[in-house]
């Protein structure tokens, strides 16, 4: 019997060694930008301070089990009569709150360092990029290069994107594991979120939240590279791709998956994005403000000269 259960024991740490060894390295550990190096940081410090939580917690208990066993006792022994300690309730009760403190301290700190634009990239001009999302696809939209693209990203190494999200049906999650966390587009609203990729390379994207039956294939691919590559895409997509027309993107909107495509112009001239911006900074709420009152202006001078 001994021999089976030791056998049974080896089968199965050599199946999950097996396994183990054939598995990929989580996205998240494996940082490309500065915004997940933080977070994957956080996760690292985490799992180190409760590793050291749990090896304390078990020695001790390990301790107590042989030191006060019963078979380590006279016969005669009585254990004594204690009420309390203050100095074990002091501890029980002051080491997990110093703990807690210590991770929201932690955690704040690194909530407002990947809400902003990455500070090594503060100096430069971000990409703006609109990352809309429909049933099951992706569609980004460059306004100041005047191009969209369906389930792919191309984005230019060392310079900070800045993300506007929102949503042409349920709610959505925008993740790139390798480039920083996740953050939710919704129909009625514009999030901001903050990415740089440090390097070129080409990374996952995805819906991280569940929006229907067909989820599981709403991604998208990211290819970070050079300035000067992505410059000499930009120009050869104005060369190639065909124009986004109001029916076409209405077709792309259906619900259904859709391979990659790309076009010139973006739905954003007639199909703008929602006004109430969520995440932005003061001077950006400013210059929409402005654009706003000049295109209301506008307007005035127009009906005042048909008049």
């Amino acid at each position: 019997m001994k021999i089976k259960v030791k056998w049974a024991l080896l089968t199965m740490i050599f199946t999950i060694a097996t396994v183990l060894t054939g598995c990929e390295p989580l996205l998240v550990l494996d940082p490309k930008g500065p915004q997940a190096k933080t977070q994957a940081d956080d996760i690292m410090l985490s799992i180190l301070l409760m590793s050291g939580i749990v090896i304390v917690v078990l020695a001790i208990l390990v301790f107590v089990l042989i030191k006060y066993r019963a078979s380590n006792q006279k016969d005669d022994y009585e254990p004594p009569h204690i009420e309390g300690s203050a100095l074990v309730e002091a501890i029980c009760i002051g080491i997990p709150v110093v703990i807690v403190i210590f991770l929201s301290f932690v955690s704040v700190k690194s909530n407002y360092e990947v809400e902003a634009t990455p500070a090594a990239y503060e100096d430069t001009e971000p990409l703006i990029v609109y990352a809309s999302t429909s049933n099951w696809k992706w569609h980004f939209s460059y306004p100041e290069e005047d191009i969209e693209t369906v389930n792919y990203l191309y984005i230019p190494a060392g310079r900070a994107i800045e993300f506007k999200l929102y949503s042409y049906g349920p709610i959505t999650s925008f993740w790139i594991p390798q480039l920083g966390g996740q953050k939710y587009a919704m129909a009625d609203m514009v999030t901001t979120l903050h990415l740089a990729a440090d390097n070129p390379g080409e990374f996952m994207g995805r819906n991280a939240n569940f929006s229907g039956a067909g989820f599981a294939k709403n991604t998208f691919e990211v290819t970070a590279m050079s300035q000067a590559d992505f410059d000499e895409w930009v120009e050869e997509v104005h060369e190639t791709a065909t124009p986004l027309t109001e029916d076409k993107f209405e077709e792309l909107l259906e619900p259904g998956h859709l391979g990659r495509s790309t076009y010139t112009g973006t739905h954003l001239e007639f199909s703008p994005a929602p006004e109430h911006n969520h995440g932005s900074t003061e001077s950006e709420v400013d210059h929409s403000e402005h654009e706003n009152h000049d295109s209301n202006h506008s307007d005035e001078e127009s009906d005042h000269a048909h008049h």
